[in-house]
């Protein structure tokens, strides 16, 4: 692998951090519940990522703005137009599988 120097490794991962959330933005489609059944993890997995990253650095970021940030809009915009009711099944695969409790 060719040698990267810090700031281009910070580069690059900032691009695919960006690429990752415009695709989830594009993909409202695929529930929140889906990605952590087949993934472990969500778009609100993401955001409090983000924001941990920022109070790390000593930047406070609320749980609202972090998830405006990976949503694209306020969360409770986000739900009422794309978030479903889970399924049965679904319910029952991260109840299984729920790498948060």
């Amino acid at each position: 692998m060719t040698a990267l120097s810090k700031e281009q490794q910070t580069e690059f991962e900032a691009a695919a951090f960006r690429r990752l959330v415009a695709h989830l933005r594009e993909r409202s489609d695929v529930q929140n519940i889906d990605l952590m059944n087949l993934a472990g993890f969500c778009r609100n997995c993401l955001s409090n990522w983000y924001r941990e990253a920022a109070e790390a650095e000593g930047v406070p970021v609320t749980r609202d703005e972090s998830r405006e940030m990976v949503y694209g809009m306020p969360y409770e915009d986000w739900k009422n137009l794309h978030q479903n009711e889970a399924s049965p099944v679904q319910k029952a695969a991260f109840d299984l599988n729920n790498p948060h409790k």
